[in-house]
This record gives C-alpha cells, structure tokens and sequence, in this order.
C-alpha cells in the first residue's frame, strides 16, 4: 500500500494506492503545524477503512509527500539568515539578475532587492578564466577570515557561487573546505554543485535559495519523518520535486531547492494520464483549481513541459531558481480566493485567500471575508450537509451574509446575484490564464482536451471549457487530489549536468565524451541508490545547444552516448537543426551549432505495473435527488443531483445537473452531456 500527501493552503490532500484502486481523504491544512495536518487526514483515510491511524501506517510502505513548506519560507520571506560569497569585484551578480521589470518602462514599480543583501555579501579573492585556467590563486587565508566574519554576523547559511565553477570546481571546493572546518554547523550549497549552469546569477541564485533552506526543510523533514514514525510507518518516505518526480527526503535535505514547487508539478503527471487513458488525447490543458491558486500546464504530444526559468515570485522582480522545473502558471483564483470591490466599484477575485485558518466564511470559523466557495454555497453547487463527504458541514447563511456584504451591497445586487458574478468573474481569470500559456505558445486551446483538478474543479470547469471551445472535458474521479494522485503516478527521477562548451566546426570530442561519462556515471550512482534495477531505469543524454550568437539553448537528445567520428557530430546538427524547426518553426540548416552545457536525465520507476491508478466510488446516494440551485440563464431553479458512484459505466446523463462525489461537485450546465468512463473520470462533452 502506497500514501501520497500534498499539503495545500486550504486543505492536506491524501490519497491511498491498495492494488491498483485509489481512495481519497481531505483534512483543513494546519498552517502552523503542516504535519499536524498530515496526522489528521491519516486519521480521516483511517477510519474510512475502519482501520486506526498505526495500522494505516504499518500497512504502508511508500508515504509521497509534496509540500509548499520551501516556497512559502521564500515568498514570506522567512528563511535562513543567509550569505553569499562570490569572486571579488562581482558583488552585485544577486542585484542585476536578468532584469528587474515585466515591464521595463513601468518605473511604478521598483527595482527587486537582491535574495541576499549586500550587507552579507562577501568577496573571494582568486580568478578563474572560461576555460578553467587560475588567473589568480585563492586566497586561503581570505577566506578563513571570511568565514570568521560569517560566525560574527550570525549567518545561518551560506551560498557559493564562483566565476567558470562549472568549468574548474577547484575554488568553490576550496571554499566548502575552509567553511566545513571552521563553521561545521553552518550549512551552505556550493553552485557548481548544485546547478552547473552556464549562467552566473541562475547559479547565484538556485545556491543561495538552496542554502537559505536547508535549516527549515532539515527540520521540517526530520520531524515528519519522526512523527510519522512515532505513528507506526517504518516504509520509505520520498518527496516530490518540482521537475515532475520524486526522491528520497534525504536528498530533499541535502538539496531542499528540489521541492520548491513540488504541489503544482504533479496534477500534470496525473492529467496527462487520465487524458490518455480517458479519450485517448496527447494534447491535454491541465488547470488545477485548489483552495488558493489556480495551476495550468499545457501538455503538448504527451510531453509535460519544463523549464529553467522558474521564478518564486512575481516574474523579473521575484527570484529564480535556476533548476529544472515544470512549466506552468499560477492566477489567485481557487475556491478559498477573497472576492472585494474596490473604491471605484470594480469587482475583484483574490490574489488574497483566506485560506484554511480562518477560511471562506461558510466554514464558520470566523472567517467573514465572502470567497468563491461562499459564491458556490449561495448558488446551491455545494451541499452544504455534505460538504467534504458529510465530515465538515458548511453555513449557508453565513456564505449568503458575507458575499451580501462585500460584493451585493456595493454594487446593488441580492446576494444570488452577486456569487454568480464572482463565479464569472472566476471563470475569467481562469479562461485568461490558459489563453495566455496557450498564446505564448502558438496554440489553439480549442485543438485540446481540458483536464480539471482540484476541489474546486468542477465548479465552473464546464464554463471555462465553452470559453475555451474545447469540446471536451475530463473530470478524474481524483479531481479533488489530483496533485496527490498524481505523486503515486511518478517515478523516482534525478538530472545531472556539466558544462563543456564546444561548437561543431571545432567539436572538442575528447572533453565532451569525459563529461558524458561522468553523467552517465552519477545516473548510475541514482539508479543503485533508489534501489531499481538498470532495466527497469531509463537514462536519457542531452545536449543544451543553439546557433551562434542566440541567447537561449534548446535541448537535444542524444542517439549515443559517444561522439566516436566526424559522423556522429553531423548526426547531432542535424538532430538540432530538426528540434530548432519543431520549437520555434525555422532553421538553419547551413549555421554551425554551439554547445553550452550536456546532461543526464534518469528515471526510476516506482510501480511495478504501468496500468492506470482508478479511483473508488462507493457515494453512491445524493442527500436529496434534486436541490434549488443556480442555472445560467434560469436563475435558481430545482436542479437534478446524481453522484458520480451511482452512473453507470458510459451512461449519458444531460445537463442542467448537479453531479456530485465525496469531495467535490461537477456543475454541467444545459446543452452538455456527461458520462462517466471505466477509469472512474466523468467526461463531459461541451456545447
């Protein structure tokens, strides 16, 4: 038996693996104990089996955890007290960044400070040229001073990021040398390390960002792992990273950076999967709706798309992480999103959340600020008896105050009439969302199948499909843990790099076969610690490459793992020449190619059998068989209630419906039809 867990700003998410079936439980997120959370929704999936919470535990042996723990620490600013240490005469790496405005003509907003203040900025002496030579000899003496100074300032961390690092190490290892003798308490990343990059402040920034979390996510895990431990689990704890796989915690621990987006990276495995399975659909819009945020990834030809330029943060003015990471985009519109009026009466959803303490105000917690769960509660798409499978009750009336208050009243409307413009609204933000990762891309989002996640999916996913024009929507029987299902759905995965610049006119052979064998020597150093076998582990080459003087690289596979003669470079040209015309619709086949970095991606997988995870539907019986609530062009009216347990396979149900599950209600307006599939997924046909 297998336990995933991704802790959201509303509620801690788990789901159950016994034999290929899925079984979701909910619990509200505890914001000043995560773990407590965790505890809670053990008990919850426990005694839904009628099992204690050790004997769960003692059943497991796989407990996937994603956590937004990192993130969060960066976004609030609450991370260790951290250092950065860099080669003399380049202080500023951290401040000039890569620009500092979306718009650099908007002087409204100022300039970003750097992850790191000058104040705790330090100077190497030594030099090291591109191609790895010493132009200068380190200091040694220098930087045991330096590390006497870090002691006085009472840095927590440290962050190490040195001019040509990935080309010669020699320096940076010098360094984590002297600061493990002298400072063996105080934690610190070495860039080189970490992430060999090309770039300096990508390196600058994923160390110092890794560094500054390395007191919080040590502590963090060491408890989990403690207390769950206490609780009866003896199996193995991984957490999910934010490429799209998981690890072992202690790696987690050793690079906390690993799982700074690890929630959002997993409803992609997850929607990929079910489209699949489902309709068949390589091309799949996965929007993810949970209590604070709204995620969309666009994946294209069954492929989930990842990048490194992946901000904690607003873009430009927020900090990059440098690192491989799923490419997706976030909107403040999830079901916990505050919805206000500003002073010229214009009405808005979030950013703002009220998240699980003291949450939407229908969660009668003292909570009084009217969200999009309170809109959905007026409108009667929630059941307010049976809200999360009947174990957290709801207050209608007030839900019904509190959006009366903040958006009816200002702008003279009942309070039906308000939700339903803030569930418009809602659906606008979400619509504007996808069309924009879409249009960046040059893609229709009409040509896709839309997969909703989420426990707010199925509120208003119907809606934004029709905005969109797809003609299709899939609704997982997992929808509400999609993030959650998804970790149980990935496999163990590492990547590896290394930095030899070359070009094909004059293709340094000798130098780039020494660093693939390196790599493929870390992957085979992964693969025996995950404790997969080398058939069962898949390991991919690649090249970062591009045409002379462009700014960007785009990854190239790699048919072998040698460059054995003149041919095989010609090969990987044309190999490039053909990636540069999928992506960005033009080549040139007569250009030489350059080589800025070469990499090892491995991954290891976790189950046995590739089959789809299907969901368990045992609710089977609506409270009522219809309920009065809001029908788009019909106002309140008395709308037929199904669950999606009671539908049989393939059966055809017509909307307006209300469509309900443990832990979350699919709103099919008039026109469209649904029907539920053998995986568990309701697939709505829209109109």
């Amino acid at each position: 038996m297998r336990i995933s867990v991704d802790i959201g700003g509303t509620f801690t998410d788990l789901v159950l693996e016994d034999g290929g079936r899925l079984e979701l439980a909910k619990a509200p997120t505890v914001p000043h104990d995560p773990t407590e959370g965790i505890l809670d929704v053990l008990d919850a999936a426990a005694a839904a089996r009628g099992m204690s919470r050790a004997e769960l535990l003692a059943a497991t042996d796989t407990f996937v955890h994603a956590t937004t723990r990192g993130l969060n620490a960066v976004l609030t600013g609450t991370t260790a007290r951290t250092a950065f240490l860099t080669t003399a005469g380049h202080p500023d790496v951290l401040l000039l960044r890569e620009g500092g405005r979306e718009d650099p003509f908007d002087f409204t907003v100022p300039y970003p400070e750097p992850y790191v203040p000058r104040s705790l900025t330090f100077e190497v002496p030594g030099r090291l040229t591109a191609t790895g030579e010493e132009l200068e000899g380190l200091d040694r003496a220098e930087v045991e001073a330096i590390a006497d100074r870090l002691r006085v300032a009472e840095v927590e961390a440290v962050g190490v990021c040195l001019l040509w690092s990935t080309v010669n190490p020699a320096h940076e290892l010098v360094v984590g040398e002297v600061l493990a003798a002298r400072l063996p308490d105080l934690p610190h990343t070495l860039s080189h390390a970490l992430n060999p990059s090309l770039r300096e402040y990508r390196r600058a920034s994923s160390a110092c960002i890794d560094a500054s979390l390395k007191p919080l996510m040590s502590r963090y895990l060491q408890d989990l792992g403690a207390r769950l431990g206490d609780a009866g689990f003896g199996g193995r704890l991984l957490v999910v990273t934010s490429s799209g796989g998981v690890v072992d915690a202690d790696d987690v621990v050793r690079a906390p950076i690993l799982s700074i987006n690890s929630g959002p990276s997993m409803a992609p495995v997850a929607g990929r999967a079910y489209a699949a399975a489902d309709l068949g659909s390589p091309d799949v819009i996965v929007a993810d709706a949970g209590g604070t945020t709204y995620d969309v990834t666009l994946v294209r030809g069954g492929q989930i798309p990842w990048t490194r330029s992946a901000w904690v943060g607003p873009r430009f003015t927020g900090h990059m992480t440098g690192l491989p990471s799923i490419d997706l985009k976030s909107v403040g519109a999830g079901g916990g999103s505050i919805a206000w009026v500003d002073p010229g009466g214009l009405l808005h959803v979030g950013p703002q959340s009220a998240g699980s303490v003291p949450g939407p105000a229908c969660y009668g917690r003292g909570g009084a600020d009217a969200t999009v769960t309170d809109a959905a509660v007026v409108l009667g798409h929630l059941d307010a008896a049976a809200f999360s499978g009947g174990t957290m009750p709801l207050d209608a009336e007030a839900a019904a105050v509190a959006v009366r208050r903040a958006v009816g009243e200002p702008l003279g409307l009942d309070e039906v009439e308000a939700a339903a413009v803030i569930l418009r609204l809602t659906t606008e933000q979400m619509v504007r969302a996808i069309e924009e990762i879409c249009l960046e891309q040059g893609i229709d989002p009409a040509g896709s199948v839309l997969v909703g996640g989420g426990g707010a999916a199925g509120l208003n996913a119907v809606a934004v499909a029709q905005r969109l024009g797809c003609r299709e929507l899939i609704l997982p029987a997992v929808a509400a843990a999609l993030a959650a299902a998804g970790a149980l759905m990935s496999d163990l995965t590492a990547a590896f790099a290394a930095t030899v610049p070359t070009t094909s006119a004059t293709f340094a052979a000798e130098a780039v076969n020494d660093a693939l064998a390196v790599l493929e020597a870390q992957a085979a150093a992964f693969v025996e610690r995950s404790g997969a076998t080398d058939a069962e582990s898949t390991v991919v080459l690649y090249a970062e490459a591009r045409y002379p003087q462009q700014i960007w690289e785009l990854e190239v596979p790699l048919r072998a793992a040698r460059f054995k003669s003149a041919a095989d470079v010609d090969t990987f040209v044309q190999d490039f020449h053909g990636v540069h015309e999928t992506v960005l619709g033009i080549s040139d086949p007569g250009s030489p190619v350059e080589v800025v970095g070469w990499g090892a991606r491995v991954r290891c997988p976790l189950r046995r059998s590739a089959g789809l995870l299907t969901a368990s539907a045992e609710y089977t019986t609506p409270a009522q068989p219809a309920r009065l609530a809001y029908v788009d062009g019909m106002g309140m009216v008395a709308t037929p209630v199904r669950t999606l347990g009671a539908l049989g396979d393939d059966e055809v149900v017509e909307g307006p419906l209300l469509i309900e599950s443990a832990f979350t209600t699919a709103v099919i307006p008039k026109g469209a039809t649904a029907r539920r599939t053998r995986a568990g997924s309701l697939v709505v046909e829209v109109r």
